[in-house]
């Protein structure tokens, strides 16, 4: 299937590793010219080096804390400026910490406000005006499953990553007549150094093997494994591409049949 992604200009943020890199991934092997971020500069030219060794497409890398205004700001300015336009943005970042409500103060909550919802208000803010200017875009956001099913010890995302889906639903309406879908990704577990956390956070405070918990997730998913980042990589490419141009303010819930609710 082609997706006509040849030639249009993605920025993916977080992009170094994890769900972000295989995002970016996916979509220059449909042909995108693709900028990516991270905070270590080392890190993320090497990534982009490695993209664009597998796919022969244009990655450029960008060092950017997307808790940062200004570093978003330079970060999109960048992309336009090197690739002449914007037609993709993929918000991401990593998770806000592990933790139950008596074990987190106002700095944790803050930390998680601005790294899991501003950081997507300010990506989309600066991207738009250039998406505009296409007159054609795709603006696609990586939450969690929390969103659909609250997880006890991953507080912060079950109570913030809520509202990026109320954001998504809202620019749906607002973006359509311009030509620009906005669609939410919510991952369940998957093989990420995200999950890895996780996992360890939980077996310190349990008191059990990492490997307990991470067969307490694969057992109780009817597909009996987790994610791999390139599947969640695959479905962004598609929600991304000119197929998708009429699915816009959805939720995709990847998470190999775990949440077991209707809506």
């Amino acid at each position: 299937m082609d997706l006509g992604l040849a030639d249009k200009v993605a920025f993916v943020a977080a992009g170094s590793q994890g769900l972000g890199h295989a995002a970016a991934l996916e979509l220059a092997r449909e042909g995108a010219k693709v900028a990516i971020c991270g905070r270590n500069q080392a890190t993320i030219k090497q990534t982009a080096a490695a993209i664009q060794a597998a796919t022969n497409s244009d990655v450029l890398a960008v060092v950017a804390d997307v808790t940062d205004p200004a570093a978003i700001q330079h970060a999109i300015e960048q992309t336009v400026a090197h690739f002449g336009g914007l037609h993709i943005l993929v918000t991401n970042a990593g998770g806000p910490p592990p933790g139950y409500f008596d074990n987190l103060d106002d700095a944790a909550w803050e930390q998680g406000w601005n790294l899991t919802f501003m950081s997507v208000v300010r990506l989309i803010r600066v991207a738009l005006p250039h998406l505009k200017t296409a007159g054609w875009g795709r603006i696609i956001t990586i939450t969690s499953a929390t969103v659909k099913q609250p997880m006890d010890d991953l507080l912060i995302s079950s109570a913030i990553r809520p509202g990026v889906v109320g954001l998504v639903r809202s620019l749906a309406t607002q973006l359509g007549p311009s030509g620009i879908t906005v669609n939410n990704l919510a991952p369940g577990f998957t093989l990420t150094e995200r999950v890895s956390e996780i996992f360890a956070a939980r077996s310190a405070n349990k008191g059990t093997s990492f490997e307990q918990e991470a067969a307490g997730i694969t057992n109780n998913t009817p597909v009996g494994r987790m994610g791999q980042p390139d599947e969640i990589g695959a479905l962004i490419a598609f929600i991304a591409s000119t197929r998708a141009g009429y699915i816009t303010g959805q939720t995709f819930l990847i998470d190999g049949g775990a949440y077991r609710g209707l809506a």
